[in-house]
């Protein structure tokens, strides 16, 4: 083996330490070598890095301060130095061995202190001035998933406006409404129920590509708990494919380091924590999806070459997809969906529920809260505090509110409740559209009544 080679893999298993399931290995045999079309071009997009605070946390910071392209960048642009390196490092290293110790990388839970830790403790090192350079930099970076910023593509790329509908061929991912659409010519055709990545191991925000479809994928286990108590497994000892102790399941689609679409998942898991920064699915779900993304990408990918492909377990294919798929990957609470207001719960804690970018949401859509009565605007501003990350205690009723139904003040909503619909008359017909043709992991598609304009059903 050569010392690139041993590099490459060394560097591959520090990230798989710290990411789990989610990190991409390199498949390792047969290959078809279709070679992709160039990138479609995406929606308008803007470079965002509006606030100092870290869009990672200190366990996806420990994964790319492994990855000796970050660092080397890190170096050049942001001008760290080695000691403030070092720092960093040992802060990650010890903010992953809390995780491992307390469990917490694999508890379902919306504990979001995480992004809060990594702030503290790169302003404490770097001081405020460079921290505000450090956090826009490895934003980007995470953000295009360790790939060469180009002309035509802003290293962090963010839809202009909220609840954009793709005109283009793409995949859409909305992080805190669990779900993951298909378009093809600006035409939603497929939509599926998610699992997305843990708190502290987020999924990534940005304009990624999907380019390979890989069969059979091995896995490398991380060093964590939830690893040493399964049988027969070690970290760092590699899983073959088709073992029933490989969690990546049969497919995997890798979207940039370190996340990856992949399959393996119980259908308890859809719509709630699931991953190491990856998209999860099930294993019906996987299978559909890899046929419709190659389909969307004109890549010729049949049911009956999919059960060929996966007939032999400990064979890795990759297939190269014809065409470049853009992965969008959103972070929206606050969406006009097919009419109606709905508003999801802040699972990141990014503060994203706020009446600001109520006004911005809605103004995309055409109106404002002015237009609404009274009796509505108090409906949408409850929703929005109560899925907040961090709701505000609301007002007891007075007397008079009490007798008046139409004024009660609304009821706080259950504990887990992830999501708020607020139907209004002014929003008929507009927003982002209904799922289509919703797969919810069951191997069954939950067929929409009716399509609107930019669907197809």
């Amino acid at each position: 083996m050569s010392s690139g080679t041993k590099m490459k893999l060394s560097m591959l298993g520090l990230l798989a330490l710290t990411l789990g399931a989610c990190v991409a290995n390199n498949p390792n045999s047969n290959q078809s070598t279709v070679g992709p079309s160039p990138t479609p071009s995406a929606s308008p997009l803007s470079a965002s890095s509006e606030n100092s605070h870290s869009a990672v946390t200190l366990a996806v910071l420990d994964a790319l301060l492994a990855n000796e392209n970050f660092v080397s960048e890190l170096k050049t642009k942001v001008e760290v130095n080695e000691q403030q390196l070092a720092e960093l490092k040992k802060a990650a290293t010890e903010e992953v061995d809390h995780l491992r110790t307390s469990n917490a990388e694999d508890r379902n839970t919306d504990n979001n202190d995480a992004r809060a830790r990594a702030t503290q403790q790169i302003d404490r090192t770097l001081g405020e001035a460079k921290a505000a350079q450090f956090n826009s930099f490895v934003s980007d970076f995470w953000a295009r998933g360790g790939e060469a910023a180009t002309s035509d593509q802003p290293a962090t790329a963010v839809a202009k406006t909220p609840n954009a509908v793709p005109t283009d061929t793409r995949i859409v991912v909305n992080i805190p409404e669990y779900r993951m659409d298909l378009f093809k010519d600006g035409s939603l055709v497929k939509s599926y129920k998610i699992g997305i990545g843990y708190p502290e191991f987020p999924l990534p925000q940005g304009l990624r590509k999907a380019q390979t479809i890989i069969f059979n994928p091995t896995w490398t286990p991380p060093d964590s708990p939830w690893v040493a108590k399964m049988k027969d497994v070690k970290a760092g000892e590699k899983v073959e494919a088709g073992s029933k102790l490989n969690p990546l399941g049969p497919i995997k689609i890798p979207i940039g380091m370190p996340s990856l679409i992949h399959g393996g998942k119980a259908v308890a898991k859809l719509g709630t924590f699931a991953s190491h920064g990856c998209v999860g699915l099930t294993t019906p779900q996987v299978k559909d999806f890899a046929k419709m993304l190659s389909q969307i990408a004109g890549t010729e990918l049949t049911d009956q070459s999919i059960n060929t492909y996966l007939k032999d377990s400990t064979q890795t294919r990759a297939v190269k997809l014809k065409q470049t798929i853009p992965v969008e990957l959103r972070y929206e609470t606050i969406v006009v969906e097919d009419g109606a207001l709905h508003i999801y719960k802040d699972v990141y804690d990014q503060n994203s529920n706020t009446e600001d970018n109520l006004q911005k949401v809605l103004a995309a859509n055409g109106t404002s809260l002015e237009a609404f009565s009274e009796e509505e605007k108090s409906k949408v501003l409850a929703a929005l505090n109560s899925m907040s990350a961090h709701p505000k205690a609301l007002p007891s009723p007075t007397i008079e509110e009490k007798k008046d139904k139409q004024k009660r003040v609304e009821k706080k909503p259950p504990k887990n409740q992830k999501e708020v619909i607020v139907e209004l008359k002014t929003l008929e017909g507009r927003g982002y559209p209904a799922p289509v043709n919703l797969d919810i992991g069951t191997g069954k598609s939950v067929v929409t009544a009716s399509a609107r304009p930019g669907t197809k059903p």
